[in-house]
């Protein structure tokens, strides 16, 4: 079985200086895959639409147990994995369901809450190898941290 690669790209917001967090599947950010998939399908609006979660604005609890699907704060079974351009991830989020197992971590039954019929069917499900998802997560946890010890400073 053929398995994504995940990594989570973490930038500060250049008008906030707030930290943002971006997955970025096979080394391309989660933002441009979703870009282009509803560019190509027709949906409006569409294109720089997203940006990454912003720890601080809202409090998902560990980003490790979050990226699970573990959120206790989400909307109904499904995690938000991208936020809106603005910033916040309720205005225009990017849900997906997180599924893990011992052995694979899979994003799939993508949707955009506030357009209930958009079809993201063939927005392809990612499966990520376990051991390299649990890598990107604390890796993650260890940027995360770091950057709040420098607010706390």
């Amino acid at each position: 079985m053929i398995s994504n690669e995940m990594r989570f790209d973490c930038q500060h917001r250049g008008d906030t200086g707030l930290l943002v967090v971006v997955p970025h599947i096979d080394g391309t950010p989660l933002t441009e895959l979703v870009d282009e998939y509803e560019i190509a399908a027709g949906m409006q609006p569409a294109g720089d639409a997203y940006s990454g979660l912003i720890p601080e604005f809202f409090r998902f609890g560990p980003m490790q147990d979050h990226f699970l699907g573990l959120s206790t704060s989400a909307m109904g079974p499904k995690t938000p994995v991208l936020g809106c351009e603005c910033g916040e991830w309720g205005c225009w989020p990017l849900m997906a369901r997180i599924t893990a197992t011992a052995d694979l971590v899979t994003w799939d039954a993508f949707e955009q809450p506030h357009r209930k019929t958009r079809d993201y069917v063939a927005f392809r499900p990612f499966q990520f190898d376990r051991h390299q998802y649990d890598d990107a997560l604390q890796a993650l946890s260890a940027v995360i941290g770091s950057a709040a010890d420098d607010t706390s400073a």
